[in-house]
C-alpha cells in the first residue's frame, strides 16, 4: 500500500533541528512520507542562523519535477522559499498541481526570520511570499509574523502564540479571517529550535493522509506539544523538539 506523500519546500539546516530535517522527522513520525526539495543551503547551529545560500529557482523545481512526475501528490509544505525567485518558481509549480487536483492541501509556514531575527534568504521575506500565500490552504503564522503579514487571503491560519509570555499559550484558528477555535497549552520552560517546522509538518502529514482541517490542527498541535516537552539538547541553548518520541533501542 502506498503512503500518502508531502512534497516539502525548504531549506537545510545542518544542526538537524529545522527546515527539512524537521519536516522530514515529523512528517515521517506522524505516517506520511516526506518528499524533501531544497530551496536553500544554511549555516547555522541550534541558536542562530549565519548565512544563507538560495538554490537556483530552475534547480529547486528540477528537483520537484522529478518527483511530481513520479509521485502522487497528497499534500504540500513550504518553509523558506530562499529568495522570491524560488517563491515564483513554487507557486507556477502550485498552479500546474491544483489544475490536476483543485483540493490538494498546501501548508504554508511564512517565515520571515529565525527565533533570533537572523535573515533565511535574500531580499524581503515579506514580499517573497507574497504570490505563495493566496495558495495556501493554511498558514501557521507565529504572532509577530500573522501582525507583519496583516490579513491573510487564504481560507485558514493558525497563530500560534508561544512568542508571548504568559504560562499558557494560545493558538487560534482563524477560517475567513473568524475565529474559529482556540487551543490552550501550557507553556514549557525551555527555548526550541524548529518548533513551528514541526507544527508546520506535522500539519501537512495529517491532511496528507485524509484529515479535516480541525482534525489535523487538532492532532499536529498535540503531537508538536510532546516533541517540545521531550526535547533535548545537542548544546547550550534552544533544544531540539524529539520528533520520534519512540526511537528503537538494539538489544
Amino acid at each position: 500500500m502506498n503512503v500518502p506523500t508531502v512534497l516539502v519546500f525548504a531549506g537545510l539546516d545542518p544542526s538537524g533541528g529545522a527546515g527539512l530535517a524537521a519536516d522530514i522527522t515529523a512528517i515521517g513520525a506522524l505516517g506520511a512520507h516526506a518528499l524533501p526539495v531544497a530551496t536553500a543551503l544554511t549555516v547555522q547551529d541550534n541558536n542562530r542562523v549565519h548565512a544563507v545560500q538560495p538554490v537556483d529557482a530552475a534547480f529547486v523545481i528540477r528537483q520537484a519535477d522529478a518527483l511530481v512526475d513520479t509521485c502522487r501528490i497528497d499534500a504540500v509544505k513550504i518553509g523558506i522559499p530562499g529568495s522570491a525567485d524560488n517563491a515564483a518558481a513554487i507557486a507556477r509549480l502550485l498552479r500546474r498541481l491544483r489544475a490536476a487536483n483543485p483540493g490538494l492541501p498546501v501548508v504554508l509556514d511564512p517565515v520571515l526570520a529565525s527565533g533570533n531575527g537572523d535573515a533565511l534568504g535574500r531580499g524581503n521575506a515579506t514580499d517573497a511570499l507574497a504570490e505563495l500565500l493566496p495558495l495556501a490552504t493554511i498558514v501557521v503564522p507565529n504572532l509577530p509574523e500573522a501582525q507583519a503579514l496583516g490579513r491573510l487571503p487564504c481560507a485558514h491560519v493558525l497563530v500560534t502564540g508561544g512568542h508571548g509570555e504568559e504560562d499558557i499559550i494560545t493558538n487560534r484558528w482563524l477560517r475567513d479571517g473568524v475565529e474559529a477555535r482556540a487551543w490552550r497549552l501550557p507553556r514549557l520552560p525551555h527555548t526550541y529550535h524548529g518548533s513551528g517546522c514541526t507544527l508546520a509538518a506535522a500539519i501537512a502529514a495529517r491532511l496528507a493522509l485524509g484529515d479535516a482541517v480541525e482534525a489535523a490542527l487538532d492532532q499536529a498541535q498535540a503531537y508538536c506539544h510532546q516533541t517540545l516537552a521531550h526535547a533535548f539538547r545537542i548544546a547550550p541553548g534552544q533544544r531540539i523538539p524529539r520528533r520520534i518520541l519512540q526511537p528503537h533501542r538494539a538489544h
